[in-house]
């Protein structure tokens, strides 16, 4: 069974459909229709709710804007799911309620309650949040009545409000309940045909691997959950990985840092910013902040898409895969790690549990560029990322990654010898970008044509040498 908070209420439950969204489960089984169906696929912000959990040392509440519409019932255990039917206390708006009303920020109120929840995730973390924070709060959640500006102003309008409300009056409760729920049965749910696991340990997940290979794992389920909102599929059995503690480590290390695979982005940005800003910047504009609060590095390795954001910039980095299966642990190059569209070398029972990247060396520089029809909450045309290692204007060694060029994120190898041992001037570009197309022929998609992939491509290499002429 899972135990979880829906508001202040305890809710158990057992035998259901192991293949429910949140946002199904609101709307259909309990009847609560706040929380709206926009675009059932993460796109559009008006299925936001809220997740209040435990931080790791149990003692106060992180409080995260999470898409209903992409997040499966199994990923609630031992959290406060928080909707917006109980945000406001008899005839007593919520402050992020009351701000809307009073600036104006709802017209046809469709993705109202969803701009309300992301607004309340940001007051509860940022009680007086910049116009930055506001925009990377809010980025997820689209309106095409108001403009934005008034739902803008009601957010910046919430640091005149303590930041004290219902929630943090009942909070030491709530932490004392969900500490109570934190161990259970690893078969959390199931019904006649279906099974939802969720194990506690790598060591456990292993054992239900070997026994159940035909399993899905579910991490963040950004991208898995599409498979039964847009393609209809039932998937029998499915192992959550956010109960394995052992999976969501963040090690810095003297010569690499090591992420576990079921960390979820946010919980790695302070840390890539340290280390690598350029992947920083781009993590993000990596979907929206519910995405980022739930989508993985194991999740976006593991789906193997051509255009992982992720992806282009560990080939870049020279990044190694941990894989596991039963006990044995083995390492391998992400290079190696693709062997065709959404195809891997992963064996059946074998599962990723982190990720390995090398520090940045002495003179080695992380170039990364992103280009979408959005700027934010959009899926990449082309991203590609580049470690120069320059000294006196000279490249000494480079590697790449490349996202929307090919069936698989890859090098461009012939790009890459083109760069080598030369200076970082206009003519070394100009033979760069000749080289490219000898690595890449695009196809044209929805996204972008073969054609403007391949300009853009190119372009990126002269914006780079452009970012790097000060510095270098």
């Amino acid at each position: 069974m899972i135990q979880f908070l829906l508001n202040d209420q305890l809710v158990t439950l057992d035998q259901i459909d192991t293949n429910t969204t949140v946002l199904d489960y609101l709307r259909l089984h309990l009847h609560q229709i706040g929380t709206k169906e926009g675009c059932a696929s993460g796109d559009c912000g008006a299925c936001t709710v809220v997740l209040a959990e435990l931080n790791p040392e149990h003692t106060k509440l992180n409080y995260r804007a999470i898409n209903s519409c992409i997040t499966l019932l199994g990923a609630l255990h031992g959290k406060q799911l928080i909707t917006v039917e109980c945000l406001a206390q008899g005839e007593r708006l919520h402050p992020v309620q009351q701000t809307m009303v009073d600036c104006h920020g709802s017209q046809c109120g469709f993705c109202t309650a969803g701009f309300v929840m992301s607004m309340f995730a940001l007051w509860k973390e940022q009680p007086a949040p910049t116009h930055d924070q506001i925009d990377v709060a809010l980025g997820g959640n689209l309106c095409r009545c108001t403009g934005y500006k008034p739902i803008i102003q009601a957010t910046h309008q919430l640091g005149e409000y303590l930041p004290e409300d219902q929630f943090s009056a009942n909070a030491a409760q709530t932490i004392q309940t969900l500490k109570t729920l934190q161990s259970t049965q690893t078969l959390a749910l199931h019904t006649q045909n279906q099974q939802y696991f969720l194990p506690s340990t790598r060591a456990e997940l292993a054992v239900l691997l070997t026994q159940n290979p035909e399993a899905r794992l579910v991490a963040g389920s950004t991208d898995l959950a599409l498979e039964m909102t847009q393609h209809l599929k039932q998937l029998p059995t499915l192992i959550g990985l956010n109960q394995v503690r052992d999976m969501q480590q963040l090690q810095v290390l003297d010569d690499k840092i090591i992420i576990g695979a079921a960390r979820p982005y946010t919980d790695c940005i302070a840390v890539l910013q340290t280390h690598y800003p350029a992947f920083a910047n781009m993590m993000k504009r990596l979907g929206s902040q519910q995405i980022r609060n739930q989508g993985t590095f194991g999740g976006n390795i593991g789906t193997a898409s051509p255009i992982g954001d992720t992806l282009p910039v560990l080939l870049a980095l020279n990044a190694e895969v941990e894989l596991q299966k039963g006990e044995r642990i083995r390492w391998v190059n992400l290079g190696e790690y693709f062997t065709g569209y959404r195809k891997t070398v992963l064996e059946q029972g074998e599962f990723i549990t982190a990720v390995h990247i090398p520090r940045l060396q002495e003179h080695q520089v992380l170039v990364v560029d992103k280009v979408s029809k959005r700027f934010d909450d959009d899926i990449s045309a082309v991203c590609a990322a580049w470690v120069l290692t320059l000294e006196k204007g000279w490249i000494k060694h480079a590697r790449s990654g490349y996202g929307g060029m090919a069936a698989t994120p890859a090098r461009a190898i012939n790009t890459e010898q083109a760069l080598i041992g030369k200076v970082l001037d206009d003519s070394t570009i100009q033979m760069a970008q000749q080289a490219l197309t000898q690595d890449f022929k695009p196809m044209s998609d929805v996204r972008a044509s073969s054609e403007y992939r391949m300009i853009v491509a190119q372009n990126l290499l002269e914006r780079m040498r452009v970012s790097l002429s000060n510095t270098y």
